[in-house]
């Protein structure tokens, strides 16, 4: 059998202003979303959090997923 070659991952370089553009704005988008999650997490008191404020923190730190999670989970109303 041979081996499947791999292509090279690609490079900033290799992309096109367009994909620059569209991943810089995701980047973006996701990390205002964790700042802005660990900011509300850290003025808010520990009866006001669901569970424990240093776990919470960890799971913001998850692309997405953690601060989606924090704001409907995380949070007593």
């Amino acid at each position: 059998m041979t081996q499947r070659q791999r292509r090279p991952p690609r490079r900033w370089a290799d992309l096109s202003g367009r994909q620059r553009a569209v991943l810089l704005t995701l980047g973006s988008v996701q990390l205002s979303l964790a700042v802005t999650a660990w900011t509300d997490l850290a003025r808010r008191r520990p009866a006001e959090v669901n569970g424990r404020k240093a776990v919470w923190a960890a799971v913001i730190a998850v692309n997405w997923i953690g601060p989606a999670a924090y704001f409907r989970w995380g949070r007593r109303r």
